[in-house]
């Protein structure tokens, strides 16, 4: 708190929230990582070893390169940083080799790409309409959404505990919405396919740039608004990860990123952001199945939870409650559930023969909460899209 006064006095609250995560993510360096850790040192040892010829066809290991160029390139590129660090790690036929300096390059190298992340935050939130302006700092639109993006757990988890580089590509398709908010709109394309360029997931919402750019940019006699952009972006991410939730469970974030940004701005997308967040976030914990790990998923996401909901209920305290009985109910069963799945289970003599029930629990009970929010959005876009024509009308 005494870090937090000292920013507002000297209106540098913004860097204060970017250090204190910043230190969080060194603090979790020595944490569990996933076979990801090996796949990208894995990518590493073929982009330094191997001509470029190669790079899409060698096979010593299984976790081949099968990622666009650029990120190709990109590897190439923290190659030849990392033989400063561990030459060996660059051999191709070392096979899960994991060293400490190892270790310390690649959870260093996620850490510092993610500065695009936060210089992305930055832009996104000079886009935010600062109508709802409270005296405290705490309760200002754009303190809130920098603390739900910088702070998001499910990217906290999946990068720096996990293990991926999902920091700074989130970073540029934030930053290329941030442009296309300020209107320049041929900045916000570019971005967008670099972007595609380093990782294909992103093709997911392809759709809605390609009709946003045409209506807004070529086609101007009938502009669509940035924000309806963004919801049809959310819903383009959202209808494509429930098609492929076990194949990419960690696509979630292509959602709920963007819709940190709509969060701030209205009620009704504030409530629809709480339940597809809270469980969203809570249907990642299988990727965090080891032991010591338990209580800091736990922890950080009953911080991360509360922190939301508290903060968005103070801005939209003089409207409607953001969630009525059966809303409340269902997040509030996420609390048995991770009782039973975690400290119940285990326990019991189903833990050999049906080792999978704690994971289909979690999947099943996660479904019901996403497919919920995606279809509260659905027809808040399509009632607000109804409106706006009988206006014009």
């Amino acid at each position: 708190m005494a870090a937090l006064t000292i920013a507002t006095g000297t209106g540098n609250w913004f860097s204060a929230l970017a250090l204190g995560v910043t230190l969080l993510k060194c603090l979790l360096i020595p944490t569990y990582h996933s076979t990801d850790f090996e796949v990208h040192r894995n990518w590493l040892a073929i982009t330094h070893s191997l001509p470029i010829s190669q790079w899409y066809y060698e096979a010593t290991s299984e976790w081949t390169l099968d990622y666009p160029p650029f990120f190709a390139w990109f590897e190439y590129i923290l190659s030849h940083v990392a033989k400063y660090f561990d030459q060996e790690m660059l051999n191709v036929h070392n096979l899960n080799y994991s060293s400490s300096r190892t270790l310390l390059f690649q959870r260093f190298s996620v850490i510092f790409m993610d500065v695009l992340f936060v210089y992305a935050v930055r832009e996104c939130c000079k886009c935010i309409d600062g109508k709802k302006v409270g005296k405290e700092l705490t309760e200002k639109p754009k303190f809130i959404l920098s603390v739900l993006l910088l702070w998001n757990f499910g990217l906290l988890i999946v990068d720096h505990i996990h293990f991926q580089y999902n920091g700074f590509l989130f970073g540029l398709m934030l930053l290329s919405i941030a442009r296309l908010f300020q209107k320049r709109h041929m900045e916000g394309a570019f971005l967008f396919a670099v972007l595609l360029h380093f990782k294909h997931i992103y093709l997911y919402v392809a759709p809605a740039y390609g009709v946003y750019l045409l209506r807004s940019y070529c086609f101007t006699a009938n502009k669509p608004g940035p924000r309806g952009f963004l919801r049809c972006l959310t819903l383009c991410a959202l209808s494509s990860f429930m098609f492929g939730w076990h194949v990419h469970e960690k696509a979630i974030l292509l959602a709920i990123l963007p819709m940190s940004l709509l969060s701030v701005g209205k009620a009704g997308d504030a409530s629809i952001f709480l339940i597809l967040t809270t469980t969203g976030h809570y249907s990642l914990f299988p990727l965090l199945f080891t032991a010591p790990e338990l209580p800091i998923k736990i922890l950080l996401m009953l911080l991360f939870t509360i922190y939301s909901i508290s903060s968005l209920k103070t801005l939209f305290r003089k409207e409607k409650p953001l969630f009525n009985w059966m809303e409340t109910f269902y997040l509030l069963g996420l609390g048995p559930l991770e009782v039973c799945c975690e400290f119940v289970f285990p326990f019991t003599s189903w833990k050999v023969k049906y080792p999978f029930i704690p994971l289909l629990l979690t999947s099943v009970y996660c479904a019901v909460g996403i497919t919920y929010a995606w279809f509260k959005l659905y027809v808040s876009v399509l009632i607000d899209s109804a409106i706006g024509k009988t206006k014009k009308q």
